[in-house]
Formats: C-alpha cells, sequence, structure tokens
C-alpha cells in the first residue's frame, strides 16, 4: 500500500506552524472558542496535523498550514484561562490539529496550567508519543493532564484508508498506550483510547478491544467511541473522497455519550 510517514510529515508541517524567537516556540491558532464537550471546555484550535483523515472537520484548518496567527504559550495558556473562568469551566484543551507538532509550546503551557485548578485534555492522535519515549516521559511529569489517544479506525487497513498515512504507523498509536503507562500514567484515568467507528466492522472493533485488553483490560473499559457528525465542511470532504460512513450523527441530533 502506498502513503506517507506521518513522522516526515510532521517535520514538514512544524515548518509552517510553529516558530521560535528568543528561544520561545510560538504555534499557529485560528481560534478560541468555548463548547460543550466534556460537559464544558475552553479549546483553542491550532493550524497543522501530521495525518490527513478523510472525515476531519476541521481539516480546511488542519491542512492549509498558512492560517491563523502565531501565539507564544503564556497568550494561548491566558486565552483559555480566560474562556473558563467566565463560563465556569473545569478543563482546557488544544484541538483542531495535531497540538504535540510543536512538543515546546505545549509543554509551556501545560507548565503554566499545572499552576492552576484546570485540567488540560490533550487530544492527540498518539503519532509522536508513540515514536519516542520521551513524549510520554515528559507528560507523565504533570499532575493535571489526561491524554485522550484518537485512534483513526480499528485496523491497520482502515488507518491507511482513513488518514492516507502507511498502514505501519498505526502501530504507534497502541505504542502511545504503552510509553504513557510504561512511565507512570494510570490507564483509563491518566490517558484513555477513543476510536472512529463510521467506517469499521465489528470483527474489526473486537479485534481492536482484544488488542487495548493485552495492554491493559481497563483501556477496553474506557474507550471513548467517536463517529462522523455531518457538519457541511464534513460532507464536503467526504464526498471529495467518496467516503461513505456506516454511522453517522446530524450536528442537531449529537448523542449524549459524544458529548
Amino acid at each position: 500500500m502506498e502513503g506517507f510517514s506521518p513522522i516526515e510529515l510532521t517535520e514538514i508541517v512544524r515548518r509552517w506552524v510553529a516558530r521560535t524567537i528568543s528561544d520561545v516556540e510560538e504555534r499557529r491558532c485560528y481560534r478560541f472558542r468555548g463548547g460543550r464537550w466534556y460537559g464544558g471546555i475552553a479549546t483553542g484550535d491550532v493550524v497543522g496535523c501530521n495525518l490527513r483523515c478523510k472525515f476531519c472537520w476541521s481539516w480546511r484548518f488542519s491542512h492549509s498550514m498558512d492560517r491563523g496567527e502565531f501565539y507564544v504559550p503564556r497568550q494561548v495558556f491566558e486565552k483559555l484561562v480566560d474562556i473558563a473562568s467566565s463560563k465556569g469551566y473545569k478543563y482546557l484543551r488544544l484541538s483542531g490539529g495535531e497540538p504535540t507538532i510543536s512538543w515546546s509550546h505545549l509543554m509551556e503551557v501545560l507548565k503554566l496550567v499545572e499552576e492552576t485548578k484546570y485540567i488540560f485534555i490533550l487530544e492527540t492522535n498518539g503519532i509522536l508519543i508513540g515514536y519516542s519515549n520521551r513524549y510520554a516521559k515528559d507528560l507523565a511529569k504533570f499532575s493535571n493532564i489526561v491524554v485522550r489517544v484518537s485512534f483513526k479506525g480499528a485496523s491497520a487497513e482502515e488507518f491507511h484508508m482513513l488518514t492516507g498515512a502507511e498502514p505501519q504507523f498505526y502501530e504507534l498509536q497502541f505504542k502511545a498506550l504503552e510509553n504513557l503507562m510504561e512511565n507512570g500514567m494510570k490507564p483509563g484515568e491518566d490517558f484513555y483510547p477513543a476510536i472512529m467507528l463510521s467506517f469499521t466492522t465489528d470483527e474489526n472493533y473486537r479485534l481492536f478491544k482484544k488488542r487495548l485488553s493485552s495492554i491493559h483490560p481497563v483501556l477496553v473499559e474506557s474507550i471513548d467511541e467517536e463517529y462522523v457528525i455531518l457538519y457541511p465542511h464534513v460532507v464536503e470532504i467526504l464526498n471529495r473522497y467518496r467516503l461513505k460512513p456506516k454511522v453517522v450523527f446530524k450536528p442537531n441530533s449529537i448523542p449524549e455519550f459524544m458529548i
């Protein structure tokens, strides 16, 4: 199967979406917002990703790497806290693209969050955390972070079909869970898996759960199931790739378990 390396793509994307000035790494973000996910969370949407998911809700920004503006970590932190404090939220996150691409920037944001009452939810595809144990070791130093590793499909073949990446890189998502656990983070509490299920089969999902159980049984109990939400721009990208999900939800009928 042909495809690309998300590790190589990381380096290309980083040159567009991150820059270092006076030893401080800045990251492109295209908006800051509040939202009902997780019961209420302040979100900064970053530009740039190391996958090319064919169902991505933020593809216009995560793939168009010259969008948005550069922000230093403290600016991002302050914008998130301002939103959270004004709305009574408990959680903060960076979303939209892949936050781990600008690692130094992310670490500085987490250091600032560590001194607060807030909990930071790191939404990541896990590719870089699986590629280098150093990433997991760094994350394990923080006490108020939860890592949500979002699997793109329930098999290597689904991963390739959905992201365009070479199928062998699917293994890095499992390796991310292993690295986090080996560095002392608790499965189901400090980190957990999520998975896009709109394109999978029952058998592949069964095998996926079996694989998770071999890492730690608690991971099976803590799966966050994801399904395609038919926002107009999501329909656009699905049509572009002639991709037909098996299970979808409309924006006005999102079930509670997905929020």
